[in-house]
C-alpha cells in the first residue's frame, strides 16, 4: 500500500503577509472575517510592518513608542495596513521620481585633448589607435582623448513604464532576522519561509530528525530563475560592464537550486536528498510532486518543498515588458480609458478572466513539510491537508516558446480522475474548486479556461468555483504554486474561497459556461483543491491536495479507528507549541532558523562499515542497504 504524503506545516511568505498561521490567507478574505479575525490579522500585520510592536510586559506600542492597546493599533495602522499589502505601486524609488538608471549614445567634440584617469579593470578592450594609454601605478591608467569627435555613454534616469507589482508587506525585511551577509532576497526569504514552516508544524526539528535514518530526509526548492538582484547573478553580470568588482558570493549565490542549498546547510543539517526542479511558472509543483513521489515510494518520510523567488527588480521587468507579457501603464491607462493611474489604479492591475492587458510580477517564499502518514501519527503532527498526486505534462509541437499548448489538459484531466477514483462523483462535481493560474494576460484567460472548460464537460461539472489568488498578490514566478497551495489551505481551515476582486466583468472570450467567478469571497466546504499552473515554455502541473477532513477519513480507512483516536491525542501536544509560535509570529517576534558554521562535517569524523555511515551529531545512522530490482548475476552468468 503506497504512503499518503501529507502536509504537516506551511510556511512563508508573500504580498498578502505571513503563511504560517493561514494570516495571508485571512488578508485575502478580510473583509469577510468576523470582527475578531480581521483585528488580529490587522494586528499581525502591523507588527510584521514595524507600525507597531510588543513590550517585554506583553503591552503594545505604536512605531513612535506610545503604549496602545490593541484595538488602538489596529484603528491607527488600518488604512497603512491595507494600503502597503498585496498588489500596489512599486515603492523602489527608481520606479517612481528618481527614475531607472540608463545610458545613451551621444557625440561629444573635443576643442582640447581630453585627460582623465581610469582603473586597469575597467578600460575597454579595444581602444582607437589615436588614444594614449600611460600606466600611472599596477591599478590605475591614464588615458589621453585627442580633440575632435567621439562617441561616449551618457548616464541618464528614464520614466519606469511598469509601476505596479506584489511587494512583500512594506517594512517587512527577512535579511534582517537573521545574520545576513549579503544574501540575494529570494534566498533570505527561503529563510525565513523554512522556519515558519518549522514553527508552524509544531514539532521541533531536531528531535524528529533524531528518530531518521538521515536519508529519509530530502528537500526540494528552487526558483524559476535564479537570484538575479544585485547580490545575486544580477550584480555579477553588471559587475564588468559597469566597472565593479565582483564579489565572491555573487555567483554561486545565484544558482536556482540555491534554496535548496541553504535549507540543507543553514537551517536543517540534511545529508538526505536533495534538489530543484526549475519549471517557469510550475516550478513549485515540479519540486512537490518530487516530494509526493518520494513519500509515495518510501524512499523519504520528511521532504521540505518549496520555492523562493524575488523578480522585482528593473532587469526582470523590463525583460517581461519587452516581451509585451507585463502590465504596463500605458496599457492600463489604454484598458480603463485614463490619462493619469493613481495607486487606486496599481492596486487593481492584476485582473484574472477579466478584460485585462497582461501579468502584474511578485515576489513571493512558500514552503510546506510532508511526511508519510504514519509517521505523522506517530508524532502526532497536526495534518493541513494531503497531496495524493501531482501531474506535469508538457505542450508538444509550438508555434512559439511562449504560445499555449495542450499539455494543461492532460494534467487538469488525469487530477480530476484521480479524485473522482478516490471520492467518488458526487465529490468531484460538487464539493471541488479550482485554483487557477490566472495570469491576467488576455491569452491566459482564454486558454486556460477552456481548459476548465472541457475537464468540466468530460466530468459533468456545472458550476466549479474558481479561485485566482494573483488579483490580490500578483504572479510570483515558480512560486506562484506555492501561493495557490497556501490560499487553498486556508480555504480548507476557514471555509471560504477569496473572489477575484478586480473582477468588474468576466470577458466576452472566457469560456466560463461551467464556471464559477466572483468578485466577493464565498463560503464553501470543499474536500479537495485543484492546484493549477499553466506556464511559460509548456510547463504545465495540476496538483490534487485533500482537506484535512478528507485526509482524515483516508487515515481512518488506512489505520483503524483506534489508532487514529491516538493520533489525535498526541497531536494535542503539538498544537499547542504551533499556537505559541503563531502568537508570537503575530506579535512580530519571527526567530530565523540560520544555523552558519554549526556542526560542520567534511569527512575524517566519518565511521563507516559495509552496512552503514555513521555521522557525529545524528542519533542514527544513514544505512547503505539499497533495494536491488535486477537480481544478482551467479559466476556463471559472468
Amino acid at each position: 500500500m503506497s504512503h499518503l504524503p501529507v502536509i504537516v506545516g506551511m510556511g512563508g511568505v508573500n504580498p498578502a503577509g505571513r503563511t504560517s498561521g493561514h494570516q495571508a490567507f485571512r488578508r485575502t478574505v478580510l473583509d469577510t472575517l468576523p470582527d475578531d479575525d480581521q483585528a488580529r490579522t490587522l494586528l499581525g500585520l502591523a507588527a510584521m510592518m514595524r507600525l507597531a510592536s510588543v513590550g517585554n510586559d506583553g503591552s503594545w506600542h505604536d512605531a513612535e513608542g506610545n503604549a496602545l492597546d490593541a484595538t488602538e493599533i489596529v484603528a491607527l495602522t488600518r488604512q497603512q495596513v491595507l494600503d502597503h499589502t498585496l498588489v500596489r505601486r512599486i515603492e523602489d524609488p527608481r520606479f517612481n521620481e528618481a527614475g531607472l538608471p540608463a545610458n545613451r549614445r551621444a557625440n561629444l567634440a573635443l576643442d582640447a585633448p581630453l585627460t582623465f584617469r581610469i582603473r586597469r579593470r575597467q578600460l575597454p578592450e579595444a581602444l582607437p589607435p589615436t588614444w594614449q594609454v600611460s600606466e600611472l601605478d599596477r591599478q590605475t591608467l591614464e588615458v589621453t582623448v585627442p580633440a575632435g569627435e567621439m562617441e561616449v555613454m551618457l548616464p541618464e534616469r528614464r520614466p519606469a513604464q511598469v509601476r505596479a507589482a506584489g511587494q512583500l508587506p512594506t517594512g517587512f525585511e527577512p535579511s534582517q532576522l537573521y545574520r545576513s551577509v549579503h544574501h540575494p532576497r529570494g534566498l533570505s526569504m527561503a529563510i525565513f519561509a523554512a522556519s515558519d514552516c518549522l514553527g508552524d508544524s509544531g514539532l521541533e526539528w531536531d528531535s524528529l530528525r533524531d528518530r531518521l535514518d538521515p536519508d529519509e530526509v530530502a528537500v526540494y526548492a528552487g526558483n524559476s530563475i535564479g537570484q538575479l538582484d544585485d547580490e545575486g547573478w544580477g550584480g555579477l553580470l553588471k559587475s564588468f560592464v559597469s566597472g565593479n568588482r565582483a564579489t565572491s558570493k555573487q555567483m554561486p549565490l545565484g544558482y536556482g537550486q540555491m534554496p535548496a542549498d541553504f535549507l540543507n546547510a543553514y537551517v536543517l543539517g540534511s545529508v538526505g536528498g536533495t534538489g530543484a526542479a526549475l519549471g517557469a511558472c510550475a516550478s513549485f509543483l515540479y519540486n512537490l510532486r518530487l516530494g509526493v513521489d518520494d513519500i509515495q515510494a518510501g524512499r523519504r518520510r520528511v521532504v521540505m518543498v518549496g520555492t523562493a523567488d524575488a523578480p522585482v527588480t528593473p532587469e526582470i521587468i523590463e525583460g517581461f515588458r519587452a516581451m509585451g507579457a507585463l502590465a504596463d501603464d500605458d496599457s492600463l491607462k489604454a484598458l480603463d480609458a485614463l490619462s493619469l493611474l493613481t495607486d487606486a489604479d496599481y492596486q487593481r492591475a492584476c485582473r484574472p478572466f477579466a478584460r485585462n492587458c497582461g501579468f502584474t510580477i511578485a515576489e513571493s517564499s512558500q514552503f510546506v513539510m510532508l511526511m508519510d502518514d504514519s509517521l505523522a501519527m506517530e508524532v502526532g503532527a497536526e495534518i493541513l491537508g494531503s497531496v495524493p498526486g501531482v501531474f506535469v505534462n508538457a505542450d508538444g509541437w509550438k508555434r512559439s516558446i511562449s504560445a499555449p499548448g495542450i499539455g494543461n489538459y492532460i494534467t487538469l484531466g488525469k487530477a480530476a480522475s484521480l479524485v473522482r477514483e478516490i471520492l467518488g462523483e458526487e465529490a468531484l462535481r460538487q464539493r471541488t474548486f479550482l485554483h487557477a493560474h490566472g495570469t491576467s494576460t488576455p491569452k491566459n484567460r482564454t486558454t486556460e479556461s477552456h481548459v476548465f472548460d472541457l475537464v468540466a464537460r468530460a466530468y459533468g461539472i456545472t458550476a466549479w468555483p474558481v479561485v485566482a489568488v494573483k488579483a490580490f498578490i500578483g504572479h510570483s514566478q515558480g512560486s506562484a504554486a506555492g501561493d495557490q497551495l497556501a490560499s487553498a489551505l486556508g480555504s480548507f481551515a476557514h471555509g471560504l474561497l477569496p473572489g477575484i476582486p478586480t473582477l468588474d466583468t468576466v470577458a466576452d472570450d472566457v469560456h466560463g459556461e461551467r464556471l464559477r467567478l466572483s468578485r466577493e469571497a464565498q463560503p464553501f466546504d470543499a474536500d479537495a483543491a485543484f492546484i493549477n499552473a499553466k506556464g511559460f515554455g509548456g510547463n504545465n502541473a495540476t496538483g490534487v491536495v485533500l482537506s484535512p477532513a478528507v485526509t482524515e477519513r483516508l487515515l481512518t480507512a488506512r489505520h483503524g479507528e483506534t489508532a487514529v483516536a491516538a493520533w489525535q491525542a498526541r497531536r494535542e501536544a503539538t498544537r499547542e507549541v504551533a499556537a505559541g509560535y503563531h502568537r508570537r509570529a503575530d506579535r512580530g517576534q519571527f526567530d530565523a532558523r540560520y544555523r552558519f558554521g554549526e556542526g560542520v562535517l567534511e569527512g575524517p569524523e566519518l565511521s563507516m562499515s559495509d552496512t552503514e555511515l555513521q555521522i557525529p551529531g545524528y542519533a542514527r545512522s544513514v544505512s547503505l542497504a539499497v533495494n536491488n530490482p535486477y537480481g544478482r548475476l551467479s559466476d556463471a552468468d559472468r
